[in-house]
Parts: C-alpha cells; sequence; structure tokens
C-alpha cells in the first residue's frame, strides 16, 4: 500500500482527503514539482526546490515549508516506497475557502506528495525513436510557472495521442516552445539547438543536463531561438524529461526525420545521458 504526505501527516494513499472546496479542485490555484529519485536519492534536490519557490512566487502563494522539512518529507515517501527508483510527485495549493475568484484573506496551504514508480524509454523505443505531431501553442503565457492547471497541456497531449504518437510539439508564432510533457532539442548542421528558458516554457531540469553534458562532451551546441523551418528541416529532433530522459523523434507529422532513424548524435547524446546517470544522478 502507498504511503503518501498530507498536510503534515503520512497515511495510505486510500486514506487521503481534502475538501471538496479545496482552490486545487475548484479553480486549479496550485503549483507542482516531480522530481525524479535514483536509488531512493532525490536527484537535484535543490534544483527542484528552487523551481518550486518560482512556481509558488509567480502565483503568489507562500511556501509552506522550509528547505529542510521538504528535503525530509521527500526522504520519507521515497524510503517507504517499493520500487528504488521512482518520481516524486508534489502539490500546494491555495487550500480550502468559500469559493471566490479573489484570494482568501487567511490561506491554508494544503501540502500533498506522493511517489511512483520512474519508467524510462524501454530498448526497442530508444533504437526506433518515436512519432509526433506538431500543434499550436495555444496555452498561457505563463508556462515557466509549473502550475496545476493543466488542461491546455492535456487537450495538446492527446492530439499525439489521437495520433498514435508519442508528443505533440508546440509552435508560437512561428518558433518551437516545447512538448506538451517534455522539452525539444533540434539538431541542424551537426549543432545542437535548445530554445531559450523564457515564460513561454517551462525549464526543465533534464533540458539542463542535457546542455551540460553537451559542453562537457564538447558537442556543438547553441541556445536560441529554433524557427519552425529549422524544426521541420532538422537532421535530428530529440525530447527530453526525466521519463522520456533522450528519445529520438524519427517521424514528424507523418513524415521522417531525416531517415527516420535516430541519428549519430543522439546516440553520442544517449550514451552520455547513461553514463551521467549511473555516475552522477545514482551517486546523489
Amino acid at each position: 500500500m502507498s504511503i503518501v504526505y498530507l498536510n503534515g501527516e503520512y497515511l495510505p494513499l486510500e486514506e487521503a482527503k481534502i475538501p471538496v472546496l479545496d482552490r486545487g479542485f475548484i479553480f486549479g490555484d496550485g503549483v507542482y514539482e516531480v522530481i525524479p529519485v535514483y536509488d531512493r536519492r532525490p536527484f537535484r534536490l535543490a534544483e527542484h526546490l528552487r523551481r518550486l519557490q518560482h512556481s509558488l512566487d509567480g502565483i503568489r502563494l507562500a511556501n509552506p515549508l522550509t528547505e529542510a522539512e521538504w528535503s525530509e518529507c521527500i526522504t520519507h515517501i521515497a524510503e517507504a516506497a517499493e520500487t528504488e527508483d521512482q518520481g516524486i510527485y508534489l502539490q500546494v495549493t491555495r487550500g480550502p475557502a468559500p469559493r471566490d475568484h479573489a484570494f482568501p484573506k487567511v490561506v491554508r496551504q494544503t501540502v500533498f506528495i506522493m511517489s511512483t514508480p520512474l519508467t524510462t524509454p524501454p530498448r526497442e523505443l530508444v533504437e526506433q525513436g518515436v512519432s509526433a505531431v506538431t500543434a499550436v501553442d495555444n496555452r498561457w503565457l505563463r508556462c515557466d510557472i509549473k502550475a496545476i492547471a493543466l488542461l491546455p497541456n492535456v487537450l495538446l497531449r492527446q492530439l499525439a495521442v489521437d495520433a498514435g504518437c508519442a508528443e505533440t510539439i508546440l509552435l508560437r508564432d512561428g518558433f518551437l516552445t516545447e512538448g506538451a510533457a517534455s522539452n525539444v532539442f533540434v539538431v541542424r548542421d551537426g549543432v545542437i539547438l535548445a530554445p531559450p528558458k523564457s515564460n513561454l516554457m517551462l525549464p526543465g531540469i533534464t533540458y539542463d543536463v542535457v546542455l551540460e553534458i553537451a559542453a562537457n562532451q564538447g558537442f556543438a551546441h547553441a541556445v536560441r531561438q529554433v524557427s519552425e523551418a529549422e524544426l521541420r528541416g532538422a537532421e535530428e529532433i530529440w525530447l527530453t524529461s526525466s521519463t522520456k530522459e533522450v528519445t529520438a523523434v524519427t517521424r514528424l507529422d507523418g513524415r521522417p526525420v531525416a531517415d527516420g532513424r535516430p541519428g549519430p548524435l543522439f546516440w553520442k547524446m544517449h550514451a552520455a545521458y547513461q553514463a551521467f546517470k549511473q555516475t552522477v544522478m545514482r551517486a546523489a
């Protein structure tokens, strides 16, 4: 039976309950974070908590716990889970209050933490790559806030599911932003291109790792705006996230990317990422 944390208490998932007037339920008024855990050790916890603080600041909600308290709760949940590798999901809402769009005068945040097994791409998917579709990025203008109001992402991700694809790659005003549930890298003329962090994309921790690996391995790379034409004419396209790790897109909108197979730079990055995972992530 899974153990979760809810407002200062550890209890079975089946027993965890919140009031129906919780603003997270009524308005989607809250933020979340997902932290990968390897061998029961959270990876880059400080960076994830900084991103959580950025999200909380973005919705003007006080952080209910100190960094030490977050660390203690997350460690407890990770140690109680059945699997060694996990994804720790945490959520903070503005809590229960009478239904009114304005912030309540007294805020009682709801804090929830749970663990799920961390699944990564199987070998056949790594070798074959995945298909993706494109769509107009019609989300709000604060995508850097990891808000629980994810309906736009849900609808965009469903476009991929409906098409039998792994992801929807988003374009805004003629430029690449990210995927519905991932960051996106493009290879052009042997150079790894990454859209710059802004309010139009979520600053992924795996995004940071990939750029660090590129720098350490001497791979040519640049952080700049990527046009739709560059995306569609790319030599390689990658999806990155804690669950996708680095996954090659080999078909886009029904057409092959280059020769329709994961490219040579992908294989170099994939090998470097797996080495980083074994030597750094598991030693965190």
